[in-house]
């Protein structure tokens, strides 16, 4: 049975109109590979933003939550690695979804293979500002902090501060090659099989020394995912015609 990969969806990131036609495109995904699917893996920033309170979640793609819930309900495991626009979880996706939420880099055996997760964030060399600014954003004492804001406004300031970083990043080079290649190298050089990542919203396969470094792209610009059979992983894009 295959597994599927797939990162930076980003719902919420444009007008409404842009966001439902995404929407339709991804819960087609979801459709087409919930009958076959041995596991999905979402490597982060499914969401342009989340932030979840006690008892509050952001409003709307609520036809993805269920979406996601029809796969655990039939037993097919989900796992969601928290990226750096939806690291703000609580329990809603582990408790209500039955989701497995990681909110760190991990290490799984697929098929066979050695497969480390990582999105990405936080790797590329020349961004400092992020890099600086990490720690801060990740902060359990800022987080709690920030949860003291009335849900209307927290959700409000952080929307925005989402929209303008994918602005400023997306004009950026932040030099892959320095920053995640070389951390692939790495992680290949200790015996990974198979590194995939995110963030960069750039499609790419790069095969390193009998391993494979593979980002996902992103649903912004490039509809792209990955499939994982019989230990070998490949890219696609959503409605070619291998799809």
């Amino acid at each position: 049975m295959p597994v599927y990969f797939i990162s930076d969806v980003h719902l919420g990131l444009g007008p409404r109109e842009e966001e439902r036609e995404k929407e339709n495109r991804l819960l087609a995904l979801f459709q087409s590979i919930l009958p076959t699917t041995d596991e999905l893996y979402i490597v982060g920033d499914l969401f342009d933003f989340w932030f979840e309170y006690r008892t509050v979640i952001p409003k709307g793609f609520h036809r993805t939550l269920a979406a996601l819930q029809e796969f655990t309900d039939r037993g097919i495991p989900v796992t969601y690695l928290a990226g750096n626009h939806d690291y703000w979880m609580i329990d809603f996706f582990q408790k209500e979804l039955a989701i497995n939420v990681r909110m760190k880099p991990f290490e799984a055996t697929i098929q066979g293979r050695r497969v480390f997760f990582h999105h990405g964030d936080g790797l590329a060399t020349h961004d400092l500002g992020y890099r600086l600014i990490k720690p801060v954003l990740r902060n359990p004492l800022a987080i709690w902090l920030y949860r003291w804001l009335h849900p209307d406004l927290g959700i409000f300031l952080a929307r925005g501060s989402s929209r303008t970083s994918r602005a400023y990043t997306s004009q950026k080079d932040f030099g892959e090659e320095e920053g995640l290649l070389k951390f692939a190298r790495e992680r290949i050089a200790e015996g990974i099989d198979i590194v995939v990542m995110g963030h960069r919203h750039k499609p790419s396969f790069t095969e390193i020394n009998g391993g494979v470094y593979v980002n996902l792209g992103d649903w912004v610009s490039y509809n792209t995912y990955a499939i994982m059979e019989h230990g070998a992983i490949r890219l696609v894009t959503w409605g070619s015609p291998q799809d």
